[in-house]
């Protein structure tokens, strides 16, 4: 195939060929110069190693640079994988520090219910709190105890701060709780110090309302209210809570009881007293014969 007269030479392509040529000749030169084992070429080499290395010390900082780089990115990894592995450490910490916590607070509660000081002629069973059946209409508490427990209907039930509520409906092995802020509720109650007895009704909030006071302005608010025991159904001076304002402006009881963490509580049983039909049950038992015998005068 003929090829036009008028194209230009291409000279850059033999350039090349012959640049080619001559840098492989060198690299085979350089070669056989590092392999050759021989005095000579040993010398050869180390001059020009002393003739050239020098003067290309500046590509070895590069080099060394990048290096060094690839080392801190490969230690940064490992910082970043061992902080990974710290969070979660801390978060499994916060979560045993606050099962830590809720186990201190229930030890304090338990703690706090048994050091209440009652009537000596009252006894209690301590139940758990095993539902909260709580609703708009109805604010109760199932706890585990029951008629084997000698749990009855009406028994007061108490935390560890004060009044809880009273027993409604008792099962073989478990009760039923209707707190003070349940609408059905009605506790006879004595405001501390003025004397003043009143009734605390629940209305469904979290604060009952004091009603069928005599002089309500003589109440100031922090006054104690507790159970003045008319009727038979709460054991007295049970506190119940203090006195405050609500924003209708009625008087109200904040509660002493802490309904947000119900997780026990003390059902109060009346100790039976055997009942006395006559002088005769106040005798004691007889004596035996020998000790009357050495009980008469003159022997």
């Amino acid at each position: 195939m003929a090829t036009r007269s008028d194209s230009p030479p291409d000279y850059l392509r033999g350039v090349r060929r012959v640049l080619v040529t001559v840098i492989a000749l060198v690299l085979v030169v350089l070669f056989l110069v590092w392999r050759i084992d021989n005095a000579r070429v040993e010398q050869l080499r180390v001059s020009l190693v002393d003739r050239f290395v020098p003067s290309f010390s500046w590509t070895l900082k590069p080099v060394a640079e990048t290096a060094r780089m690839l080392a801190d990115l490969r230690a940064y990894s490992r910082v970043y994988e061992q902080n990974a592995e710290l969070r979660r450490e801390l978060q499994r910490m916060q979560g045993w520090r606050e099962a830590a916590l809720q186990l201190e607070q229930k030890n304090a509660r338990l703690l706090a219910l048994n050091n209440v000081r009652l009537n000596p002629r009252l006894t209690f069973v301590t139940g758990e709190v095993m539902a909260d059946s709580g609703s708009p209409f109805r604010r109760s508490a199932t706890v585990n105890v029951g008629r084997i427990d000698g749990v009855t209907d009406g028994s007061a039930a108490l935390d560890g701060s004060g009044l809880v509520g009273r027993i409604a409906g008792v099962g073989a092995q478990s009760s039923r709780i209707i707190l003070l802020t349940d609408a059905s509720s009605r506790v006879p109650a004595v405001v501390r110090p003025s004397g003043q007895r009143a009734i605390v009704t629940g209305d469904n909030t979290s604060a009952p309302a004091l009603e069928f006071l005599d002089q309500a302005d003589e109440l100031n608010p922090g006054d104690r209210v507790v159970s003045s025991g008319d009727g038979g159904l709460y054991p007295p001076d049970i506190l119940i809570g203090r006195v405050a304002i609500g924003a209708d402006g009625r008087r109200r009881v904040l509660l002493a009881a802490d309904y947000r963490r119900l997780d026990f509580v003390r059902v109060v049983r009346a100790t039976s007293l055997s009942a006395i039909d006559g002088p005769v049950e106040l005798i004691g038992p007889s004596l035996p014969a020998d000790a009357v015998a050495r009980a008469e005068p003159g022997e």
